[in-house]
């Protein structure tokens, strides 16, 4: 039995050490590249700080930056004095989490600055084949070796495709060994491709669109397809009529709190107008304050812990869009509050919530489509390659439903039924309710 959990805590145990590093008082240069604050980074290390002091799980600042694929914080970094490969208590290198989560430019600079790329290597191809993410370990070795091949410079050629052949090659190498709990090849879907005609379209010159997905977290979990749902739903939103200029997809790395507040509050206002119907699309983690139980958004480089000051609140996005002086906006949230599991997280310590977002003074020309509802979790459905809230969603619209009110109709008992058969309750909620809906808030024709 000691065997057994053994086996069971190690995956964990390693993962955890990869993507959580100590912040505050006591390690003020982690907290500085965790916010990515290059004044507060030279000042400590100007007064003396040691720019290799590593924190409690054996991790140094260069460590950090290369996880989180920070390239010019860790150029910064080995610019004054950072060790190249310094190992973690689980033996890990910058260069390997670099590689690990797939940040080919910050893979590229440490290599070109001497990292031990063998070493690397050798570390990386001893990742236990029954982990279920040994297809990763797998994939950052092949990128290595296909850098050290083609020389450092090949680095910024590598392409988002190459590295997903790079990702497909490395699962399929590694599937006979692995267990069931592997994670799938890509799922070929029957939504993947919005095919409408000009005559479904009904956005306009002036319609916009902010869409955010985010799967990978600098040092949280996975949300898992997160990314791709964020993507399809640029796809299916071009093809009823929005234009490339008028929507903004920020996804990942590009999906800090910085980057979310420029698009909603900056991007968004500046290009609104009159006769503007706006969408926003969310999908990655939420997580509730456990003292106040106000819900947050969490960004790429949000913190369940500080979500003051890291996460975005709900009532902060429906205030701002309150404000503008547009036609009508519609916010579809595939994420959950209550920090149970599922597309949401937890502040150490805490208890999981039974709340609900807070949607009851929105303004009457809004409405929010949830795929939640109270203490339930949105979950994902590895048989269909996507959230199963977005899956639905998508769907929906892709079978002639028009507006929000049948839309609601359609994927509530879908999305009821399916979340059973993965052995969890998910209702999605709408505000304002359907009957008040009628004949607002259309999506196509």
């Amino acid at each position: 039995m000691k065997h057994v959990l053994k086996a069971m805590f190690l995956p964990f145990l390693v993962l955890f050490l990869l993507t959580t590093e100590a912040t505050g008082r006591d390690y003020p240069l982690f907290d500085a590249v965790r916010q990515s604050d290059v004044n507060s980074i030279n000042a400590l290390l100007d007064k003396g700080y040691d720019v290799n002091t590593s924190d409690r799980n054996g991790s140094t600042a260069l460590s950090l930056a290369a996880g989180a694929g920070k390239t010019e914080l860790v150029n910064l970094l080995i610019k004054r004095g950072a060790a190249l490969d310094p190992e973690d208590f689980a033996g890990w290198t910058p260069l390997m989490k670099a590689a690990f989560f797939g940040h080919k430019e910050t893979v590229k600079a440490i290599m070109e600055a001497g990292a031990n790329a063998d070493m690397a290597m050798a570390k990386l191809e001893a990742y236990p084949s029954h982990y279920s993410d040994a297809y990763k370990a797998k994939a950052a070795r092949k990128m290595i070796e296909k850098f050290i091949q083609q020389g450092p410079a090949s680095a910024s050629t590598l392409s988002r495709d190459d590295l997903k052949s790079i990702l497909r090659e490395a699962m399929e190498g590694s599937a006979k060994g692995q267990k069931k709990d592997a994670k799938p090849a890509a799922v070929s879907s029957d939504i993947a491709r919005p095919d409408f005609s000009p005559a479904d379209q009904i956005m306009g010159e002036n319609d916009l669109a902010v869409i955010i997905g985010i799967e990978g977290y600098q040092n949280l979990p996975k949300s898992d397809y997160s990314y791709d749902d964020a993507r399809l739903v640029k796809d299916y939103l071009k093809a009823l009529g929005f234009k490339e200029r008028n929507i903004e997809l920020i996804t990942d790395e590009k999906a800090t709190l910085s980057g979310i507040a420029k698009a909603l509050e900056a991007w968004l206002p500046n290009k609104a107008r009159e006769d503007s119907r706006v969408f926003i699309y969310y999908s990655g983690h939420g997580a509730p304050d456990p003292v106040s139980g106000e819900a947050y958004l969490v960004p790429f480089d949000g913190d369940p812990n500080y979500l003051s000051v890291t996460g975005y609140s709900l009532k902060k996005l429906y205030a701002g869009l309150g404000r503008l002086p547009v036609k009508e906006v519609v916010v579809i949230l595939d994420a959950c509050f209550s920090g149970a599991g599922g597309r949401s997280v937890l502040a150490k310590g805490a208890r999981p919530l039974v709340m609900a977002a807070e949607t009851s003074s929105l303004p009457a020309n809004m409405a929010v489509l949830t795929a939640t509802q109270g203490h339930q979790i949105s979950t994902s459905s590895p048989e269909k390659g996507h959230g199963v809230f977005t899956y639905y969603f998508l769907k929906a619209i892709k079978t002639g439903k028009r507006n929000l009110g049948e839309i609601y109709a359609y994927i509530k008992p879908q999305v009821e039924d399916e979340a059973k058969q993965l052995n969890v309750r998910q209702t999605p909620g709408l505000n304002p309710a359907p009957d008040q809906l009628a004949g607002r808030f259309n999506l196509r024709k």
